[in-house]
């Protein structure tokens, strides 16, 4: 996946269409009197090789050493500089930072009025667009051009700019303190995770309530409610309240659809929202809405309106490619999503620079999941192990901890007893370093542990015993996440009542009508 040691600028080349390159080298080709120039050349270069290789590039003999180091920062910026001048016309807000652009050309030419005349066009565009922050910089530049000479453009201007900056100075604030709100939210979340304790619960929700009992909600834009309900999806995902993480996410989502023209200007927020949105769904187990809110996210991003970059394609890939599979999962359809592992993989190559290592693990931890419930165990522990072995998951503690419970009970479906025992033993040394090591954790260890001195005659009773206390767990608020991760009542079930574990799953999807 993304390596981001590897060098800037070969990254930055091979993100290139084709149609960027051949711009590129036209551009190119107008700055220097030959194509043939040296920062031409360790451009080809770059782009035919399938890795960074400094010393091909000095093999060339015409780089030397000491310059290659100031001639990749002018090739890098000049890059930039042409995928700048080729930026697509409907992108709105390279619009408006071109044409307040243009102003300042204007003005800096002693042309006040007509900078003044593009400004205010410019303004309503902005403000069209919900695109508060340019508006805000285009009434300051309006107040400087207007304070420093007499332009006689329109009586009362003072009054009216020194309103517009107050009203837009305010609506910024509002839209800067709940993205501060939700960013800080977040923080919290990666630094501590989810609420395990009602001490936790009760510190996160005095902490949140007052920071947002200062906002009234009847009085926000576009922006302002996009930024309340992120920060109500984070501190609803912190205490583990999915359903009101399905209330906000919709409140989102639902935000973009009511006004259209923001999905095009706001893509990423969109992906975003729609991936929180079937996340809830998905810990709802809301099979019906999922699957219409998956279907609804896939027509959107095919739309013809819809932005085509890098970031947005790899985004749009992880986020409808992951919820395909959580489908499936929650339907106990492991047979028929097996065609999408390949597909996966494929992708995953194509967007390696766009993607870290935590969603490709993410990945397979559901291929381990879906080969786990088609009882194909080994080719789950081949997965399992992926993430196991990767040293770079401190992030993600949580999913390498069920990819460990989850390889043991593959191990003991295997029958393999001597790996087995020696996986119980590293998991169990793994889990004590866990500052969050939850009941739920700690009964998987204990009950696959006692398993092998069970007399084959006790081992059903054992399995109805241990389904009993799991339902029990279930129903605790902070132990029910973790069953999202690895249905050991499902595989408990299964075992009880000698049916796959498939069956079960489908069984449950059926009553489950929601």
């Amino acid at each position: 996946m993304a390596n981001h040691q590897k060098d800037f600028l070969f990254v930055l080349i091979k993100s290139l269409s084709k149609s960027e390159k051949r711009q590129f080298k036209i551009f190119a080709s107008r700055l220097e009197t030959s194509s043939n120039t040296k920062f031409i050349e360790l451009f080809n270069i770059l782009d035919k090789s399938d890795a960074y290789d400094e010393k091909l590039i000095l093999k060339s003999g015409s780089i030397k050493k000491v310059q290659l180091s100031n001639l990749k920062s002018y090739l890098y910026k000049q890059i930039l500089v042409s995928i700048r001048l080729n930026i697509p016309s409907q992108n709105m807000r390279y619009q408006l930072r071109e044409q307040i652009d243009f102003a300042a050309i204007l003005y800096n030419k002693g042309l006040y009025k007509q900078s003044l005349k593009l400004l205010d066009k410019t303004k309503i565009l902005a403000l069209e667009n919900d695109e508060k922050l340019m508006a805000y910089e285009i009434v300051e530049f309006e107040k400087l051009i207007e304070s420093q000479y007499i332009t006689r453009s329109i009586q009362g201007r003072a009054d009216e700019l020194v309103v517009q900056a107050k009203e837009l100075n305010y609506r910024n604030t509002i839209s800067s303190k709940l993205s501060n709100l939700s960013l800080q939210l977040y923080g919290i979340m990666l630094k501590t995770g989810y609420v395990k304790t009602d001490a936790e619960f009760t510190y996160i929700d005095d902490y949140f309530k007052k920071h947002i009992s200062k906002f009234d909600e009847k009085k926000f834009g576009f922006r302002e409610k996009y930024w309340f309900y992120n920060a109500n999806l984070w501190r609803s995902f912190l205490v583990q309240d999915f359903l009101s993480c399905y209330k906000y996410a919709l409140k989102w989502v639902t935000l973009f659809y009511d006004n259209p023209n923001m999905i095009y200007l706001n893509p990423v927020f969109f992906l975003k929202g729609n991936h929180y949105l079937l996340e809830s769904l998905y810990m709802l187990k809301y099979k019906t809405k999922f699957k219409k809110y998956l279907d609804l996210l896939e027509e959107t991003i095919k739309d013809s309106r819809f932005p085509v970059n890098d970031n947005i394609a790899s985004l749009s890939f992880l986020y409808v490619y992951n919820n395909k599979l959580n489908l499936h999962i929650l339907e106990g359809t492991f047979a028929e999503s097996e065609y999408l592992i390949p597909e996966v993989l494929h992708k995953l190559k194509m967007h390696t620079d766009h993607l870290d290592e935590h969603h490709e693990m993410l990945f397979y931890y559901k291929f381990a999941s879906i080969y786990f419930g088609n009882e194909k165990y080994a080719e789950s522990i081949f997965y399992l192990e992926k993430i196991i072995n990767n040293k770079n998951l401190s992030m993600r503690e949580d999913l390498m901890c069920f990819a460990r419970l989850l390889c043991l009970i593959a191990h003991y479906e295997l029958g393999k007893d001597y790996y087995l025992e020696n996986q119980l033993k590293n998991t169990y040394k793994f889990l004590l370093k866990m500052n969050d090591l939850h009941e739920v954790q700690k009964e998987i260890i204990k009950f696959l542990k006692n398993l092998n001195s069970i007399y084959p005659t006790d081992i059903k009773k054992e399995f109805i015993k241990m389904r009993t206390r799991f339902v029990e767990l279930e129903q605790n608020t902070y132990e029910k996440r973790a069953f999202l991760y690895l249905d050991i009542i499902s595989w408990l079930e299964s075992k009880i009542e000698n049916r796959k574990i498939s069956i079960i799953i489908k069984e449950k999807a059926k009553l489950n009508n929601r």
